[in-house]
């Protein structure tokens, strides 16, 4: 445990409900464990069903009768922005509570904590833009309007790859809609946004309005979703989890939002490489897209697709890169890339590369923990590179959620289309081309809610994010992310109070 974290002050009392932090009613607790030591961050308590349940009223009653729907979008976009001045004034806590609680470096915890403070700023100002209007129906007298209200209470349930990051994404545009809410962060990762909910109370969000409760699905998912108390659903996380999510949700009728993963392909045509400057950055984002956060990344480019006549360069290019990433404690300011999330991850990615060798694919290198005694302690596994693979094999089909790339090859642009396309997801994509006609068939052919073009891996707040097929449904950020938090309702005024007359007078 660093000595420079106030664990009492921030993780004593971990549920948040109805405006007061609350002990669980399970007496049930959970290890906390730093990924990049084994050791113990903290110890907090799990909520119980109960715990999800009386969230789940106190959002409810804050919403049905409390005054934060009806609050002026004025005071609700306030409240948005001094969240985002608290975030600022708190990065440097949250960002090393984010590195400790997930293992990724604090370069990348400042990153998110940034990307935050935007999604906050991006909705408080979007919220004062209203998407209402008049209908122009034919006849003066009649005043048409469509106006768009909060959709209610949210259940808001965010991965542990990018605990708050994710979370942001729901909270901010719930909270410039007017709704009431139950976060569940993973239980894996919970800290950064029980550290978020206290920053909520110090900016004065209403009692009601945001509640916490920290446990497993297992144990609160059928409290928070199958109830018809709840109005709408936001999940990230895997298909599994998301279908049962949506099939419980369905019996009530409940509107969901799901993210689900991908396996990301990323194109690499010849002539992209054809300069040692277009090899040099074509290899650079390459291994970026795949090995950064050591692969945990729900739109990592896992799947490297690459035009046979520059292949074998191109590979033995990234190899040596690979090799060479510099692997450690996310505190430390040597490292380039941290470790697994836990050991129980570790566990999984071995399996796969078990499964990898197993099918056919030829390892390049990795495939093991790293040998240094000094990282023996916690979840380190090295960049893994995988080539000749083809689609028949399970490392290429399904989401490894690690430090895995697999090489597929290809000839023509139309093969190269069909293997970016042929996933069962669809959550985004990377071209690399010096050819613009060629970049703009890839871009529009490819199935993928985001395609990287030349680059990989970045958003803004302002542009929607979601995937195709069994990647999910719904879209998260830009103004699209908004209305998920909104009901479209059409108000038809006729000033005149007309009679029908349709039928005869009695």
């Amino acid at each position: 445990m660093t000595p420079t974290l106030d664990t009492d002050r921030l993780f004593g009392t971990v549920q948040y409900i109805d405006g007061s932090w609350r002990a669980s009613t399970s007496g049930e607790t959970r290890e906390l464990i730093d990924p990049a030591t084994g050791d113990v961050i903290v110890t907090v308590d799990e909520a119980s069903p109960a715990d999800a349940t009386a969230a789940v009223a106190a959002a409810r009653a804050a919403f049905d009768g409390g005054e934060w729907p009806a609050t002026p979008m004025a005071e609700r976009t306030a409240l948005l922005a001094r969240i985002a001045d608290l975030l600022e004034r708190d990065k440097e806590e949250l960002s090393l509570i984010e590195t400790l609680d997930t293992g990724k470096t604090l370069p990348e915890s400042r990153i998110d904590i940034d990307d935050v403070v935007s999604v906050f700023r991006y909705y408080a100002q979007l919220a004062t833009v209203s998407p209402d209007r008049v209908v122009d129906v034919g006849n003066p007298a009649v005043i048409s309007r469509v106006v768009h209200e909060p959709i209610g209470v949210c259940v808001l349930i965010a991965p542990w790859n990018y605990p708050l990051l994710q979370m942001s994404w729901k909270v901010a545009p719930a909270l410039a809609a007017g709704c009431t809410m139950v976060l569940k962060p993973s239980e894996v990762t919970p800290l950064s946004t029980i550290a978020f909910v206290r920053l909520v109370e110090e900016a004065g969000a209403p009692a009601g309005v945001v509640n916490l409760v920290q446990g497993s699905g297992a144990t609160l998912g059928s409290a928070l979703t199958d109830t018809g108390d709840v109005d709408f659903i936001s999940f990230t996380g895997g298909l599994a989890t998301g279908r049962i999510i949506l099939e419980t949700a369905a019996k009530h009728v409940t509107k969901v939002a799901v993210e689900l993963g991908g396996k990301n392909p990323h194109i690499v045509f010849a002539d992209a490489v054809a300069t040692a400057e277009g090899m040099d950055a074509s290899v650079d984002q390459v291994l970026t897209g795949v090995f950064l956060h050591s692969g945990q990344v729900c739109s990592a480019g896992t799947r490297l697709i690459v035009e046979e006549s520059v292949a074998d360069e191109f590979v033995a290019e990234l190899v040596t890169r690979a090799e060479a990433i510099r692997m450690g404690p996310g505190l430390d300011d040597a490292s380039e890339t941290g470790p697994l999330v836990s050991t129980a991850q570790r566990e999984k990615i071995e399996k796969y590369v078990e499964l990898g060798k197993s099918e056919g694919a030829t390892l390049l290198t990795g495939g093991t923990r790293p040998s240094d005694p000094a990282l023996a302690d916690g979840s380190f596994f090295l960049p893994t590179v995988f080539d000749h693979c083809s689609r028949e094999m399970r490392i290429v089909q399904e989401e490894t959620f690690g430090p895995i790339l697999t090489v597929e090859r290809f000839t023509t642009d139309d093969e190269a289309l069909r293997l970016g396309n042929d996933t069962e997801y669809g959550l985004a994509a990377g071209v690399r081309t010096a050819d613009p006609a060629r970049a703009e068939r890839m871009v529009r052919g490819l199935r993928h809610g985001t395609v990287w073009l030349n680059d990989f891996g970045y958003y803004t707040a302002a542009a929607e994010w979601g995937g195709f097929k069994k990647s999910g449904n719904g879209r998260e950020l830009g103004p699209t992310g908004l209305s998920e938090y909104q009901e479209t309702k059409h108000i038809w005024n006729n000033t005149t109070s007309p009679k029908a007359g349709w039928f005869g007078a009695s």
